[in-house]
């Protein structure tokens, strides 16, 4: 897979005053790159970064040092956003144009000709589901069809890669719903998708990688599955069938941390080292063996302990 996006030692400082005195450290020394036909997280609380680091792969911020690429193109050349397409936080498009009216006007901007405009506007407009608004002005969508609208310009030329800044802000759940689907027919045609969200379960069930950002840093990064794992692996196991007269009489590895009995049924929390013990215990004792579970930290129990752990930093370093 060729590399789509690479990112190099970011920062970004900004300067607030009348004077310029006081200054604002929004990115610190960020990282990470982005392959063809992968799903790129970037997760944090608000004020973490993100959407900066994004801004400056657009071109629309430049770092204070660092560098950033896009195809192997030095992102201040027009040139690297060519096969880009786009979705803001705060989408703002001409609010007197139509639906349609402003697909086109995207259109034109991603160089498609007249012909093929026309068949890739009527394209995402049922893609979107957007195709029974298409003749209303803008500025009569509501925050989820104005979203709606934005995400249909943005697969417009068939982009190579796709940034979304909360693609689902003001989505109800079948809009959101259709972002997660849009999102992975994009990474089966192999363009890249790197997105930021607030969403952690949209981000467990899409994403490749994620990278986790706090106080302009990246403090984790990884496979989804690297992030929730933990170090001494437990499974919860769930066994029928047992009267609480035998559980009683039984004697249960060291191994399990904790044991809870519902009628005949019992759940229980053991390491992997004593898993097949205690599977032994089961089978000398006929219980039935209805659940074996590996047990991981979900992304947002990490989310929660990274930012803590972090001081919450939120909106930048002064310096």
């Amino acid at each position: 897979m060729s590399t789509v996006v690479q990112v190099e030692q970011l920062e970004k400082t900004f300067r607030l005053g009348f004077l310029g005195r006081k200054k604002i450290r929004a990115l610190s020394g960020v990282s990470f790159e982005v392959q063809e036909g992968e799903v790129f997280g970037l997760i944090g609380p608000n004020g973490a970064g993100k959407s900066t680091c994004i801004k400056i792969l657009l071109n629309l911020v430049w770092p204070s040092k660092g560098s950033a690429s896009l195809f192997g193109v030095d992102v201040k050349k027009a040139s690297s956003r060519q096969p880009v397409g786009y979705v803001p936080e705060m989408p703002a498009p001409y609010e007197y144009l139509t639906g349609r009216e402003y697909l086109f006007f995207q259109a034109s901007l991603a160089g498609l000709s007249s012909a093929d405009a026309a068949t890739q506007v009527k394209q995402v407009l049922e893609r979107t589901e957007m195709g029974a608004h298409a003749h209303l002005p803008i500025r009569r969508y509501s925050k989820g069809m104005t979203q709606r609208a934005m995400l249909a310009g943005a697969l417009l030329g068939h982009p190579r890669l796709i940034i979304l800044d909360e693609p689902t802000s003001g989505l109800d759940p079948l809009g959101r719903r259709l972002v997660r689907e849009i999102i992975i027919e994009q990474r089966q045609r192999g363009a890249a998708v790197l997105f930021c969200t607030h969403i952690i379960s949209d981000v467990e069930s899409l994403c490749d990688r994620v990278a986790l950002v706090v106080g302009g840093s990246i403090r984790k990064s990884g496979r989804v599955s690297e992030l929730t794992s933990t170090s001494n692996r437990t499974f919860e196991v769930v066994l029928e069938d047992v009267t609480s007269e035998s559980f009683r009489e039984t004697s249960l590895p060291a191994g399990v941390s904790r044991r809870e009995l519902l009628g005949t049924r019992v759940l229980l929390e053991v390491s992997a080292d004593a898993l097949q013990e205690l599977l032994g215990v089961a089978l000398a004792r006929r219980w039935k063996v209805s659940r074996v579970q590996p047990l991981h930290f979900s992304l947002e129990e990490t989310f929660v302990a990274t930012v803590k752990g972090a001081g919450q930093q939120v909106g930048g370093t002064l310096e």
